[in-house]
């Protein structure tokens, strides 16, 4: 618990928190006149999702559905006649296409007859899906050797990539966000703010009368969102894309509501950006200490990451390690050559350069 101000909000590392505690798994707590916070569980080290109802005339808009299992299901039964009043849902909204966010997608809109709004890069990752054959294929193989890891290793991974509950239900059809998007919602207007990196497209909800965000996984107030390269585009540069939407959500003004995908809601938007981006400078700083000799991203892995454990971990790991070294390699900071099929990283000048480089974001 960190300190509790005179309007019994908590600080802590510079954000403040109106709600002490978040609701139950399964329950709602009322953020603003006809929003709805539902906290839903998921069986992970992260534990949860936070979902978003806004209400809408005579029904409901969702924002984000949770994970494709029955768990998910069952709580959407019990909240729809209880905290939404037994009214419909008129519309479910999709910030982007993971697993936790658009898992029951398809079953909220066919079970409701409603459209689904989000972006058309998400739509679009959604139906790629993970791999299907249980044969790990030659890319999937070329990938991970290339990173440092052998075949068996390789092919231990593919389980985890093809669970069930990764696979979400897909709808039909969707309506298109885009960047600068207004949807009026129960006498609201929210524009869409596109954010990228952690997702290709990712659809934040800002409401500028209310001083609200809805921000999915584009900004989380303790942890910090996913920004990985994977065997669909191994050399993808996304975390330039993350560090240049930071510039983009600066624009909005600091003393919104922010409304995440896990954790609490907070004030000090633009304190947790600064502190998005020196977590990444630091990761960069460190991938490049490490790489004063040539370095496979197995081993870089190890030192931006030494406490992973379980393969699970091996894969979001080797993710992030990737997106670093590759944003690395496009600003001439790092190059990499390949040694008997595996990517070998170093640095590209001397130390005093790198650093320089290092602090020009």
């Amino acid at each position: 618990m960190g300190e509790i101000d005179a309007q019994g909000h908590e600080w802590r590392t510079g954000l403040r928190y109106p709600w002490l505690q978040p609701p139950a798994n399964g329950e709602v707590e009322e953020v603003a006149p006809g929003v709805l916070w539902l906290r839903m569980p998921l069986p992970f080290a992260l534990d949860h999702i936070n979902l978003y109802l806004l209400r809408h005339e005579d029904g409901w808009v969702v924002v984000d559905t949770g994970l494709n299992n029955a768990e998910t299901r069952t709580i959407w039964e019990q909240v729809l006649p209880q905290a939404c009043e037994g009214l419909p849902l008129r519309a479910v909204i999709c910030t982007h296409y993971h697993s936790d966010h658009a898992g029951v997608l398809g079953w909220l809109s066919e079970r409701f007859r409603c459209p689904v709004f989000m972006t058309a890069s998400e739509f679009q990752w959604m139906h790629l899906g993970a791999p299907r054959d249980p044969r790990p294929s030659w890319a999937l193989r070329d990938f991970y050797q290339k990173a440092g890891f052998s075949s068996n290793h390789a092919e231990a991974l593919l389980p985890l990539l093809q669970a069930s509950h990764f696979r979400p239900e897909l709808p039909t059809s969707f309506e298109r966000l885009r960047e600068g998007s207004r949807l009026n919602i129960g006498g609201r207007c929210w524009q869409v703010v596109v954010g990228r990196g952690h997702s290709p497209e990712h659809a934040c909800l800002y409401c500028e009368e209310d001083g609200l965000l809805i921000s999915g996984d584009q900004v989380l107030p303790r942890i910090t969102s996913t920004v990985s390269v994977h065997v669909t585009e191994p050399n993808a540069n996304p975390l330039r894309d993350w560090l240049q939407s930071i510039e983009r959500l600066r624009e909005l003004p600091d003393s919104v509501l922010v409304l995440p995908a896990h954790e609490r809601p907070f004030f000090n938007l633009h304190r947790r950006l600064e502190q998005l981006q020196a977590h990444h400078q630091a990761h960069l700083q460190t991938l490049q200490a490490a790489c004063l000799a040539p370095r496979s991203a197995r081993e870089l892995m190890t030192e931006l990451f030494p406490r992973a454990k379980g393969r699970f971990d091996e894969l979001m790991a080797l993710g992030e390690t990737l997106a670093h070294a590759n944003y690395l390699i496009a600003e001439g900071a790092l190059v990499r050559e390949t040694d008997g099929g595996v990517h070998r990283y170093q640095c590209a000048g001397s130390a005093e350069l790198i650093c320089n480089q290092l602090l020009e974001f």
